[in-house]
C-alpha cells in the first residue's frame, strides 16, 4: 500500500492528464464543494500508513471542523493516483514524500506544497524506517550492502537513494546495489524466506522484522539529512490560485492536527486503529515519527542532491524553491 507515486515518471501519462485536468467542484473549478452553511467539503488523497495519524486526528479533534472544512480522506488507487488526482480536482489535497513531489516538479506536474507531512525521528535505531537483515545474516554495516540485494516499495524514489547514502556514509560503494521492488507488506517475509539480502522497512513492517528476528544496519533517514523531512501535504497551484483562503485554512488544521500528534502519542496510537489494520500490541510498540508543523529546507535540498547524484529525476534538476509553500 506504500508504493507511492511509482507511476509519477511516466511523463506522458502525466502531461495528458494535465491537460485535461478539470475541476470537480460544484461550481467546476478545483476547490470542494461548500454546503449551504458555508462548509467547504473536501477531499484528501492519503496512503492508510501511520504517516499519515495526525489528518485523522485533527478530523476526530475538530480542528478542520473550526474552520469550516468538512474533510473525507480517500486512498489513492495504487499510490501514484494522487498526484494526478490532486492536479485534475479529485482531490483538494494530498499526501506525498518529497522525493515523489520533486520528481514531480521536474516534469512541470503544476503542484505546491502546503504544510510539512511527516519527518525521521533524527536519531539512529530509532527510527521509523531502517534498512534490516536476517539475524544471521553476514551483511554486519551499510557497506556490506554493496553488491546485494535490497528491497525497496519503489524504484529510483526517496527508499533507494536515501539507502544509497547510508552505504556511502559507511564507506561501501551504493553503485551496484540490486535494488528490488516490492510492497512494504510483502518484506518480511521475502526477508525471511531469503528472497532478499535486505529490506528498507517502515513501521509497522519494522515492529514486524525485528519481533522475527532481525537485525537493524542503517537508519537511512537519519543518514541521509539531520530530521528529514519524509514527506508533506500539498495542491494543485490551479487551487492554490483560485481558492487561497481555503489553502490558509487547511494549512492552519493540518498544522494544528500535526502539533496535536506530536505531543500525543498515545492518541496518535489509538487513532491508528480507525484507518489501518495494524492491531493493538502493533500499534503499543511501533516506534512513531516526528510530525513538526515546519517543513527542513535544508533536507528537501539534500534530496533533490541525492536524487541528482543518482539519476533518478533525469536529465532534469529540482527547483526546491518551486515546491516549498
Amino acid at each position: 500500500m506504500r508504493r507511492v507515486f511509482a507511476g509519477i515518471a511516466t511523463t506522458m501519462a502525466l502531461t495528458a492528464l494535465i491537460g485535461s485536468a478539470s475541476g470537480c467542484g460544484s461550481s467546476g473549478g478545483s476547490g470542494g464543494d461548500t454546503d449551504a452553511g458555508g462548509v467547504d467539503q473536501v477531499k484528501v488523497g492519503v496512503i492508510p500508513i501511520v504517516d499519515v495519524a495526525p489528518i485523522y486526528l485533527g478530523q476526530q479533534k475538530g480542528f478542520f471542523k473550526s474552520r469550516n472544512i468538512e474533510l473525507t480522506m480517500e486512498s489513492g488507487q495504487g499510490g501514484a493516483a494522487i498526484v494526478p488526482g490532486v492536479v485534475s480536482g479529485q482531490f483538494q489535497f494530498g499526501f506525498s514524500n518529497m522525493t515523489s513531489l520533486l520528481i514531480a516538479q521536474t516534469k512541470n506536474v503544476p503542484i505546491k506544497t502546503v504544510a510539512a507531512g511527516v519527518a525521521s525521528t533524527g536519531e539512529q535505531g530509532k527510527d521509523f524506517g531502517a534498512v534490516m537483515v536476517k539475524a544471521d545474516s553476514p551483511i554486519k554495516t551499510a557497506a556490506d550492502l554493496a553488491g546485494k540485494k535490497v528491497s525497496v516499495n519503489t524504484l529510483k524514489n526517496i527508499g533507494d537513494t536515501t539507502v544509497r547514502e547510508s552505504v556511502r556514509k559507511a564507506g561501501g560503494d551504493p553503485k551496484n546495489i540490486n535494488f528490488a521492488e516490492m510492497p512494504f507488506a510483502n518484506m518480511p517475509a521475502a526477508l525471511q524466506e531469503g528472497q532478499v539480502d535486505a529490506s528498507w522497512v517502515v513501521e509497522p513492517q519494522l515492529s514486524a522484522v525485528k519481533a522475527a528476528g532481525g537485525r537493524l544496519v542503517a537508519s537511512n533517514y537519519v543518514d541521509a539529512a539531520p530530521n528529514l523531512t519524509v514527506a508533506a501535504y500539498f495542491t494543485s497551484a490551479k487551487l492554490a490560485g483560485e481558492d487561497a483562503d481555503l489553502v490558509k485554512r487547511f494549512t492552519e488544521g493540518i498544522n494544528e492536527s500535526l502539533a496535536y500528534a506530536d505531543g500525543h502519542p498515545d492518541e496518535v496510537r489509538a487513532v491508528l486503529g480507525s484507518y489501518t489494520k495494524i492491531d493493538e500490541k502493533t500499534r503499543t510498540a511501533l516506534t512513531l515519527p516526528k510530525w513538526p508543523t515546519e517543513i527542513n529546507q535544508a533536507s528537501v535540498e539534500t534530496l533533490a542532491q541525492l536524487g541528482a547524484k543518482d539519476g533518478i529525476f533525469g536529465d532534469a534538476t529540482p527547483d526546491v524553491a518551486k515546491v516549498l509553500p
